[in-house]
């Protein structure tokens, strides 16, 4: 590199980091980019290194170096060149570098030692390397240090682009067994050492981050979600028993936490949740592990203890002692803590801080989560719980409940009177984590629960239904409403959470009963008087959210193959609600759902929820033929279009509407019944006749989309969901033939010709296209035509005729302009390696060109790959009589392809699976159409297949694996039959 241009390479470096306009941003990016694509680069990343002082100009070269590092291979001996210079340009210049710039070069130092790991022994003493800065003596080198054997413990944690799970795991391994060990102790002697030198707060704050890293370390591969926020059982080495076991190592975070605020404390207390997560088989002897056990609820009896408990008013503290406590059952029984030292006190003291943390709700947010965790677990065990040891549980526990419950009614009115509060309600996480605990203290001592439960629905519930005749003012009436809601997910959650208690007490269910009778109740209530008219109210909607909820898990429990009609809980409801059985609970349910979808066709959410319960129980064996019976259905089949149910003239709930269809569908074909069939499509076919009739009197595909306003626009993508919702449902050879026999051969030139006169408009074109896929999937061997029958033919060219059409459209206009997306995405390719990103890719003008480009591509590429392996056409028919639908349906695809910039391939996962499905499909039985393309394509299909070999998504590599070896079991065949005398065999192949 010339020096004399390192002032004009500086100012486009400060440029590209700070430019505020967009379109700079790009430019300098294209400019710059050079540096990161050949090795060739190198020897100039290096001078910029050693001549520049700009932290701009050093941030891009050793960005620039990782990138080349990542994705090109160097030889040994340049790697560990280039380890040796990076740690000795850290040495002399760590006390000028820029925070930044410090990071990269550690990240860079860490990259290149993993993936020389095995080349020789300079790079598996990267620990002593690290040692060496910390005996420096600066601030500033022991810092780096620090940084340096954190960076190497998370690089080794993690997968690295472009290298196989298995080279991932074989470095790790070897890490873990000769340094990850080293590094963890190298972190409790830097700790130690600051506690009494009294470092400053970012020295700890690495150190307890090397720490932590250590004890977070995926020890035997198994830990594949690091964003969990469960912590499954640690599996550290036998090597690491002497450190566990001594007590100064458990003791050294809690001084931390005592002497420090966060993030240094909370950072202490991850530690020892990581410690308290050792596997129990680790420990010398079950006396030791005791000891480890009472060490731990000392621990926390010292942080609960009250001179402490003012630390645990910091929210950090406060979830990390959660985590710690929740952690402790994880782990060990109920009959180890019992024998503790100061039990009593201790789950005492537990029980003080749970019923504080459900009564804070606002300020104690998801921590309660691992509280109640914690209560549930310690429940549970009391069956296996044996000795004299009191659990002190009998009378936490039913506290625990009644405060939970008392505080979900309270923060009803708190979010009434605080607008700015976020309502539990409206967190759907949240509320499931909170209800997945709950079932296990209310069935504790259940009398007592469903006792306290009803106490507080009977006078609810009698307040509401007077309600419904006086009317109420409506601040008033949205605070009943909303304790209501909280009692009905409660009732939910217990009767769901029979399941998991796994009992078959008959008081049990009768308890079940009584409390669903009160809901089965309040549900007659809620559409009745005038309450029928305050839909639009958001606390009426969350309470038909939570009734929806509850009908749910009634069904999981209480209806099913599995359920007795003799059940107790049916004694109870028939007593108090009259419901007999199965099919008059089913009844009351179909109701529900038939209001639902009648009133609520703006609110998106309960559409779907009440969809979603009746595709449940359409779903099971039992329940669905239950549900034929009932006139309610026979009503439904008969009279479901728009003029009955108006959510389906709701855009919003397009993807509803295809659930609904799927799921009448569904119940339609139980009797399969070609009568039936017909008068249930009744409606819809008068719509496509009525689309036949203006595409008949339309001269043109511009005339047709003049003669039809766009008022009708939703009704015509509404149809082609609907009829996408019916082929989904037709699981046999028989209902897809009734399919099959409506839509062909009358209907098809009209989906055809709305495809042309629509082709820019995605709303219409998308649910075309994801019609057209559906139809041509053989799932299940659905298109099994007979021998004689060329439907399986005439299938693929209606298939062939769409790809060909929107390929000429797509091609024929400009994409959108994309701002920066090529070139983030291809950043985003080279950090996460083909295909990990989002669905609709990195960059933010990307939305765009996928929602109007790309996404119709996908679905036509997926659509083609669908039709190519169904197994229901012989593809030499066309080649041998000439017939140009193959061959002009594998063109339009290539050629839409190719318009796609590779790295947007990569970064749109959907458009990335689709397109290597389909080379997948292309290289298992048209590998000659492959190999007859010209350079330039067939280059850009193996560059993308290398690319996609890369990728960390399994189903994207694994389709590049499988096309790649059947291209080259293709090459060599013919190469062999060349060799043998037919030369003409291997045309295309050699060049």
């Amino acid at each position: 590199m010339d020096l004399q241009q390192l002032p004009q390479l500086e100012s486009l470096c400060e440029r590209l980091y700070t430019a505020q306009s967009q379109a700079e941003r790009v430019q300098v990016e294209q400019m710059l980019g050079v540096f990161g694509q050949s090795t060739e680069h190198v020897p100039a990343l290096k001078a910029i290194l050693d001549n520049s002082r700009s932290p701009y100009a050093q941030l891009l070269a050793s960005s620039s170096l990782t990138k080349l590092l990542t994705e090109h291979s160097l030889s040994p001996s340049v790697r560990a060149d280039m380890k040796n210079y990076f740690l000795q340009y850290l040495d002399s210049n760590c006390a000028t570098l820029e925070h930044f710039v410090s990071s990269s070069l550690v990240t860079l130092l860490c990259r290149t030692t993993k993936l020389g790991w095995f080349d020789a022994d300079t790079h598996r003493q990267i620990v002593e390397d690290a040692k060496r800065f910390l005996e420096k003596g600066t601030p500033t080198h022991y810092l780096v240090g620090l940084r340096i054997l954190h960076t190497i413990v998370q690089e080794m944690n993690q997968a690295t682009p472009g290298r196989t799970l298995t080279q991932h795991r074989k470095a790790a391994v070897n890490f873990r067994d000769t340094a990850l060990l080293r590094a963890f102790q190298v972190s409790l002697i830097a700790l130690n050492e600051m506690a009494t030198r009294q470092a400053d707060d970012k020295l700890k704050g690495e150190g307890l981050n090397l720490a932590l890293s250590c004890l977070s370390f995926d020890f035997v591969g198994t830990c594949l979600d690091e964003s969990s926020e469960e912590l499954c059982t640690i599996q550290v080495p036998s090597s690491w028993r002497p450190v566990v076991e001594d007590p100064a190592t458990l003791q050294l975070f809690l001084d931390f936490y005592s002497s420090s605020g966060p993030p240094l404390s909370s950072t202490a207390l991850e530690c020892m949740v990581r410690l308290a997560s050792v596997r129990r088989s680790l420990f010398t002897s079950e006396g030791e592990r005791f000891k480890f056990l009472n060490r731990l609820v000392a621990a926390t009896r010292s942080i609960l203890d009250p001179a402490a408990r003012g630390r645990l008013a910091q929210h950090e503290n406060f979830h990390g002692l959660c985590r710690l406590l929740g952690r402790l059952k994880t782990n060990y029984q109920l009959a180890e803590l019992v024998s503790v030292d100061s039990y009593n006190d201790w789950i005492q003291s537990v029980a003080q801080l749970t019923v504080y943390a459900l009564q804070q709700w606002e300020w104690s947010g998801s921590s309660c989560y691992y509280l109640l965790g914690l209560w549930s677990r310690l429940v549970s065990s009391m069956p296996y719980l044996k000795g004299d040891s009191p659990s002190l549980l009998e009378g936490n526990v039913p506290a625990i409940t009644q405060a939970y419950v008392a505080s979900r009614l309270e923060s009803v009115q708190k979010c009434a009177a605080n607008p700015s509060l976020d309502d539990m309600l409206d967190t759907e996480d949240a509320l499931s984590e909170q209800l997945e605990a709950l079932p296990f203290l209310m069935r504790y001592q259940y009398d007592r629960s469903a006792a306290y439960l009803t106490s507080l629905m009977d006078p609810a519930i009698e307040y509401f239904k007077q309600a419904s005749v006086q009317p109420l003012p409506g601040p008033q009436l949205s605070l009943l409403e909303g304790q209501l809601t909280w009692l009905v997910y409660i009732v939910g959650a217990v009767i769901k959470g029979r399941l998991a208690t796994s009992t078959n007490a008959d008081s049990q269910e009768t308890l079940d009963g009584d409390l669903a009778a009160r809901v089965f109740a309040l549900l007659r209530l809620a559409d009745e008087g005038q309450h029928a008219g305050r839909y639009g109210e958001r606390s009426r909607q969350r309470l038909d959210t939570a009734l929806l909820h509850f009908l749910q898990c009634f069904r999981k429990v209480y209806i099913g193959e599995q359920v007795m009609h003799s059940s107790k809980v049916y004694t109870r409801l028939a007593e108090r609600v009259g419901l007999e059985d199965h099919a008059s609970v089913l009844s009351v349910m179909l109701a529900k759902i038939g209001t639902n979808l009648r009133v609520y066709g703006a609110c998106e959410e309960l559409v779907h929820l009440s969809l979603a319960l009746f595709q449940d129980l359409a779903a099971g064996y039992m329940s669905g033929k239950l549900l034929l019976k009932l006139d309610a259905v026979s009503q439904l089949l008969s009279a479901h279009t728009s003029e009955h149910y108006a959510f389906l003239d709701v855009a919003a709930n397009g993807r509803n509407r295809t659930t609904y269809y799927a799921t009448l569908s569904k119940l339609l074909f139980m009797e399969d019944t070609p009568a039936r069939f017909r008068a249930f499509v009744l409606p819809l076919h008068q719509v496509l006749v009525q689309l036949g009739s203006a595409v008949t009197s339309a001269p043109s595909a511009a005339a047709l989309r003049a003669s039809v306003p766009p008022a009708y626009h939703t009704r015509v993508a509404g149809l082609f969901r609907d009829l996408r919702g019916i082929a989904s449902a037709t699981a046999t050879r028989r209902t897809y033939g009734f399919l099959f026999e409506w839509l062909y051969p009358q209907h098809m030139p009209t989906l055809l010709r709305c495809l042309e006169a629509w082709s820019d408009v995605p709303a219409l074109t998308t649910p075309l296209l994801k019609f057209v896929a559906e139809f041509c999937f053989n799932k299940g061997q659905r298109l099994t035509f007979e021998s004689s029958s060329p439907n399986g033919i005439l299938l693929f060219r209606e298939v062939s005729k769409v790809v060909v059409t929107y390929a000429n459209h797509i091609l024929a206009t400009a994409p959108p302009p994309t701002t920066n997306h090529s070139s983030t995405a291809a950043s985003a390719t080279s950090s996460s390696s083909a295909g990990a990103g989002g669905g609709k890719g990195a960059g933010g003008g990307g939305s765009a060109v996928y929602d109007t480009r790309y996404k119709g591509i996908w679905i036509c590429l997926l659509a083609l790959s669908r039709a190519l392996s169904g197994n229901y056409v012989n593809f030499g028919v066309f080649e041998l009589y000439g017939d140009p639908a193959l061959k002009d349906a594998l063109d339009a695809a290539l050629r839409m392809v190719l318009s796609i910039p590779l790295p947007d391939l990569l970064a749109f996962r959907k458009l990335a699976k689709a397109y290597f499905s389909l080379l997948e499909v292309l290289a298992a039985g048209h590998a000659g159409v492959l190999a007859a393309q010209d350079t330039r394509t067939f280059m850009f299909l193996m560059s993308s297949l290398e690319m996609g070999l890369k990728s960390l998504d399994a189903s994207i590599s694994s389709s590049c694996a499988s096309a790649i070896d059947n291209l080259a079991s293709f090459f060599w065949r013919h190469v062999a039959s060349a060799a043998a005398g037919h030369p003409e065999a291997a045309v295309g192949l050699t060049g």
